[in-house]
C-alpha cells in the first residue's frame, strides 16, 4: 500500500466513523468498523476492543478474529497484561516483544505466543480524564508499531469514544454505564448467533461470525439485528 493510498483510506475511515455518528447508530457496528479498519490500515494481525462494564471490569465487545478474543479473555482472567495496564493508566501501552513480558503477565504471554502474536499496542478509549476501554492491536512481528500509526489509532479511538458517549457528560455516569452495558449485552447475542450458525452449517465459530458479518453488510443491516433474528429463529443462514 502506497503512502498516498493509505492516507486516503485513513481519511475515508474518519469519514465513515463520522457518518455513522450523524445518524442513529449501533455501538457494536461502530466499534466493529473501527477494529476492521485498524487491522487493514496499520498492518496488524488482529484487533479487539475491551469496554468497562457496570462493575468497572473489562469485557470484550468486538474483535477481528477469535484468536484475538482468546488472548484478551486470557488477559481478563489473569487480570494482568498490557490492555489492563492501558485501561488503568489511561495511556498507550506498547509491548514490542511479548516474549520479554514481565513475569506478572506470564499467562497473557503464553497465550499470545501460542496464537502467533509477538507484539501488541494497546490504546485507551478515553474522553478527558475518563477511560472507558481499550483498543488492542496485536501483531505477528516483533518490534514497535510506527509512531504515526499509534497517533492515528489513538485519533480513531477518540472518535469512537465520542460516539459511545456523545451528547452525554462524563459525570452522568449512570447513562454512560447503561450505554456500555447495552453494547456488552449485544456481544452475548452475537456469541449466541455464532453458535446457531456454527451448528447449522457445521463450521467453526470464527467462520460463523464471518457468515453473519457478510450477510449484515450485504443487506445493509446492523449486526445486532441479524444476530437477534438468528437467535430467535426468524432468520436462517
Amino acid at each position: 500500500m502506497t503512502d498516498s493510498t493509505r492516507e486516503m483510506q485513513l481519511v475515508q475511515t474518519f469519514a465513515a466513523l463520522a457518518d455513522t455518528l450523524v445518524a442513529d447508530y449501533d455501538v457494536v457496528d461502530l466499534l466493529q468498523l473501527l477494529v476492521d479498519r485498524c487491522q487493514h490500515l496499520f498492518d496488524v494481525s488482529a484487533a479487539g476492543i475491551l469496554l468497562s462494564d457496570e462493575s468497572g471490569d473489562l469485557e470484550l465487545v468486538v474483535s477481528t478474529s477469535e484468536a484475538s478474543r482468546l488472548v484478551e479473555l486470557m488477559q481478563l482472567s489473569a487480570e494482568a497484561g498490557p490492555c489492563i495496564e492501558c485501561f488503568r493508566s489511561g495511556r498507550p501501552v506498547s509491548l514490542d516483544d511479548i516474549s520479554e513480558a514481565p513475569s506478572e503477565w506470564s499467562d497473557f504471554q503464553q497465550s499470545a505466543l501460542s496464537l502467533g502474536f509477538f507484539s501488541i499496542q494497546a490504546v485507551p478509549l478515553r474522553l478527558r480524564d475518563s477511560t472507558i476501554g481499550t483498543l488492542n492491536l496485536l501483531r505477528a512481528d516483533v518490534g514497535p508499531m510506527p509512531q504515526n500509526d499509534v497517533v492515528a489509532a489513538q485519533a480513531l479511538a477518540d472518535v469512537a469514544t465520542i460516539g459511545i458517549i456523545q451528547e452525554r457528560r462524563i459525570r452522568e455516569s449512570d447513562a454512560v454505564r447503561q450505554q456500555l452495558q447495552r453494547a456488552l449485552n449485544t456481544r452475548i447475542v452475537i456469541e449466541q448467533a455464532k453458535g446457531v450458525v456454527a451448528h447449522q452449517r457445521s463450521i467453526a465459530p470464527d467462520d460463523a461470525f464471518e457468515v453473519i458479518r457478510r450477510y449484515a453488510r450485504s443487506n445493509h443491516l446492523p449486526l445486532t439485528h441479524v444476530a437477534t433474528d438468528l437467535v430467535e429463529r426468524r432468520l436462517t443462514l
